[in-house]
């Protein structure tokens, strides 16, 4: 069996990593081929910032340099895919080479979406990938780059200018709504607003940018207000996109992402979706989304793996999760922004809500304190009414496990 896996993130690696050690309990040895639009070992996005700031290496490739040997993997890094022919059960990469598969994984991950004009010039950096986020910190290092606008409060956007501040940079940080739009509500990005400030950052929210400035070369962003911000360089973090335009004439469910079932399987047989390129369903609301965090990826490229070799594999469903690490407070975002109901309790830097529905907990925010986090995450996937305890919810030591059966808290 030739399984050919088009991406080499935490998707990619985990179904490589799952089929290796289950294919000999089918009595099976698949001849497994790997390729790579970057030319480096499969590493961890996420550990990007970390790596920088710290120089580990055992973080950024977090299953070591040579897990592809270990793996007997056939990696093709620097090999980016142009198309994709199931028919012919082919791939064409982009230096006119056909590979061949019997079984296909798509776990191509996801690119910058920079809707605004002049997103290309050269001065506008992204943290996408690994080689674009060496390009950046190296001039940072070398002082090319003394002050730098960030396009994007994001969560990638907000990693970005902690690191870049970190390494001496000044840095200011735009956004049309608040920091973190898509995870955090307003209150609780305030205090991530107010750490940022903090730290020397300078922070514009309500903030429109309508496009890059600079002829040959990035200098700076407009704002809808008619003001122009300057800079050595800018960052676009403006949102992420997946990876799907080589798939256009394939034959494949495409919407925002590649559609796939219940056990990442695509409308084509033999072909396979995970990670960030895959649009499957929020485990909580049932609705198709692209959930791109590190959890999702693994946990769907195990399914994948497994659902390869016929081993029991239905996918539960993506989570709404993040937390940062190098702000100066503890962050964790699980689930929705908002609720029926609202249970919250402030103490200064400190700031716990959670998110009900019918009794029932649909997402949380912990600044400051975490502690509880893995109760809360348990009960909202278990959909347990605990509209009975009320504020108590909110003290950091409270267990349910003094109120109900044990089990509940199981995963």
């Amino acid at each position: 069996m030739r399984v050919l896996i088009l991406g080499a993130g935490p998707a990619g690696l985990t179904a490589a990593r799952t089929l290796r050690e289950l294919a000999p309990s089918r009595l099976l040895d698949p001849a497994i081929t790997m390729v790579s639009a970057e030319s480096f070992p499969p590493y961890s996005p996420p550990a990007m910032a970390d790596h920088f700031l710290t120089g580990r290496e055992e973080t950024l490739y977090w299953q070591g340099k040579d897990v592809c040997d270990r793996l007997r993997v056939d990696y093709r890094c620097g090999a980016p895919v142009e198309a994709v022919y199931p028919e012919q059960r082919q791939v064409l990469l982009q230096d006119a080479r056909y590979l061949d598969y019997d079984r296909l994984v798509i776990a191509t991950g996801s690119r910058l979406h920079a809707p605004l004009q002049g997103y290309d010039l050269p001065g506008v950096y992204n943290f996408k990938s690994l080689a674009a986020a060496l390009g950046l910190v190296e001039h940072v290092r070398k002082g090319d780059i003394k002050n730098a606008l960030v396009v994007g409060a994001g969560f990638i956007g907000v990693e970005v200018a902690v690191l870049l501040q970190a390494l001496g940079c000044a840095v200011t940080i735009i956004d049309k709504q608040w920091v973190m739009p898509n995870i955090l509500d307003e209150e609780t990005a305030e205090l991530v607003r107010h750490d940022l400030e903090c730290r020397g950052i300078v922070v514009h929210q309500h903030t429109e940018a309508l496009r890059f400035t600079g002829r040959r070369r990035a200098s700076g962003v407009k704002l809808a207000n008619g003001e122009k911000l300057v800079a050595d360089a800018c960052i676009a973090a403006t949102g992420v996109k997946p990876n799907v335009s080589f798939l256009e004439d394939s034959g494949l469910d495409i919407g925002w992402g590649v559609r796939v079932d219940n056990r990442m399987r695509t409308n084509l047989p033999s072909i396979w979706a995970a990670g960030d390129v895959a649009e499957t369903f929020d485990r909580m609301s049932g609705e198709r989304y692209v959930h791109a965090i590190w959890p999702n990826a693994t946990s769907q490229g195990e399914v994948v793996g497994r659902d390869m070799l016929g081993f029991s594999a239905d996918y539960e469903g993506a989570e709404k999760m993040n937390s940062m690490k190098h702000l100066g407070l503890p962050m964790m975002a699980v689930g929705e922004s908002s609720g029926e109901e609202t249970l919250r309790r402030r103490d200064g830097d400190t700031l716990r809500k959670i998110f009900l529905d019918e009794g029932r907990i649909v997402g949380f925010r912990l600044v400051g304190d975490i502690r509880g986090a893995g109760t809360y995450r348990a009960l909202m996937l278990k959909r347990t009414d605990v509209g009975q305890f009320g504020e108590d919810l909110l003290d950091p030591r409270f267990r349910i496990s003094r109120c109900v059966s044990p089990e509940v808290l199981h995963h």
